[in-house]
């Protein structure tokens, strides 16, 4: 997920908030959420989670890793959940900082900003394991370019992004198709830069074969060997999902007629990622890593909602070649959850709510949660999506939002199906620490107690 960085005007601006919230002095305290279940969500609320997505920040000032294709410069109208009327931002200040006030003035703000930096200078480098600590999160994936200072495993592991693989040629007349599209597509081909500074390679391969041999794969082996559980793909900002089947003579023949000059057709384009996008999701499950695929209805003007339909991953889902390469639909779809949660019938699809626990409230989440969780439990993963959102909302306060309502979903969502007798107490409350913690434990060989 991406957010449009909040200007410091906009997060300090003088506007009273009408709600009074209470101080939790313990931040993993039971987040009451009504028509929930008591015992049931004092229970969720001591499971230390497994966040499968999210964008931490290491503790570099500026921290230019945290993210391949930032929207900063595409202009977003910001959904209602992440606005500054939400009670949620306030209550996570309490929660981190101790936050003594129930509105956003300009005064209180420059207290809170205060609490912020003592905690940053007391912590130092370990300050993203005291917002883990914070949030009840044990091991968090961060989607980075790179890992940094702070991002030590095992509490955190990387995953890193293969966009910048599927577009070795001229990428100017995919850029020009949208505003949008002309902002992101330069910070991929400076993303696929930088991974040949990494191989020490000057100029791409003339000939398809060897950018496989030479670029691609090398790159993923360097990706796991340095730790990386996952690569990601953000493809549905650039493109649909829609990757058909490619013939790989046509591929080769297209790579080398415009590897050295001239811009291929949009078909001609299609057909080249299409074949890339394969090879990498099976060199990503020789090499055990999982492959997570963005999919969401935004941000960005002119984003192509339809093109991000998980169901457009079928084909490639029921690729044989691919059956030992574990997909992760990530932030569950969001107005395709149902056709999300249908793809779990796959053998090697699982699916998370990341993004989900900051856009959508809990009981949205808990009617999605309740559908996938009568199919298959077992490949249900939380998710926070953690972000930066500008200066007075750092990661830390997205990843406590995000965790706290994620329990506050599952817990009525558990509840609801415990009252309609589809499962037990015992089982709810197994359920509950499968999606929070165990499936992600277990979908990437964690090693947890």
């Amino acid at each position: 997920m991406k957010f449009y960085r909040i200007s410091r005007a906009l997060l300090s601006c003088t506007v009273v908030l009408a709600f009074t919230l209470p101080v939790h002095g313990d931040t993993l305290a039971p987040l009451v959420q009504p028509g929930a279940d008591p015992g049931l969500t004092a229970f969720i609320a001591k499971i230390r989670a497994v966040d499968n997505h999210s964008h931490a920040n290491s503790t570099v000032r500026g921290d230019p890793d945290y993210d391949a294709l930032p929207l900063d410069g595409v202009p977003i109208e910001m959904p209602a959940q992440l606005r500054l009327e939400n009670p949620d931002w306030i209550a996570a200040y309490k929660a981190l900082y101790q936050y003594p006030y129930d509105d956003m003035s300009e005064a209180h703000m420059r207290v809170l900003r205060g609490a912020m930096q003592d905690v940053a200078r007391e912590q130092r480098e370990d300050f993203p394991t005291w917002v883990l600590n914070q949030v009840g999160t044990e091991v968090l994936l961060a989607n980075r370019i790179a890992m940094g200072p702070g991002l030590m495993s095992p509490r955190f592991r990387w995953v890193s992004y293969a966009d910048a693989l599927l577009l070795p040629l001229s990428t100017k007349a995919e850029a020009a198709v949208t505003p949008d599209r002309e902002i992101l597509y330069p910070l991929e081909d400076k993303l696929l830069r930088h991974y040949l500074s990494d191989l020490k390679i000057a100029t791409l391969p003339a000939t398809l074969d060897a950018y496989l041999e030479s670029v691609v794969t090398p790159t993923l082996e360097a990706q796991r060997k340095a730790g990386c559980v996952a690569i990601k793909f953000e493809a549905a900002y650039l493109r649909s999902l829609a990757f058909a089947e490619a013939d790989a003579d046509t591929a080769k023949r297209i790579y080398a007629q415009f590897i050295a000059a001239g811009e291929p057709s949009h078909a001609e384009y299609k057909t080249l990622q299409d074949f890339l996008f394969r090879y990498i999701a099976r060199e990503a499950g020789r090499l055990g890593m999982a492959v997570h695929i963005h999919s969401f209805e935004g941000f960005g003007p002119y984003y192509d909602v339809a093109g991000a339909d998980p169901m457009l991953l079928e084909p490639v889902f029921n690729d044989p070649a691919l059956r030992n390469t574990r997909f992760v639909i990530v932030h569950g779809g969001g107005m395709y959850a149902t056709e999300a949660g249908a793809m779990t019938w796959k053998p090697n699809v699982y699916v998370d709510f990341s993004l989900m626990t900051v856009v959508y409230p809990p009981a949205r989440i808990a009617g999605i949660l309740r559908q996938w969780l009568t199919l298959y439990p077992e490949k249900v993963l939380f998710g926070s999506d953690a972000i930066g959102m500008g200066p007075d909302i750092g990661w830390e306060v997205t990843a406590w939002v995000a965790a706290s309502t994620a329990r506050k979903a599952l817990a009525l969502a558990l509840t609801e199906m415990m009252q309609a007798g589809e499962v037990s107490r015992a089982r709810a409350e197994e359920i509950a620490t499968m999606v929070l913690r165990t499936n992600a434990g277990t979908l990437y060989s964690l090693g947890l107690e």
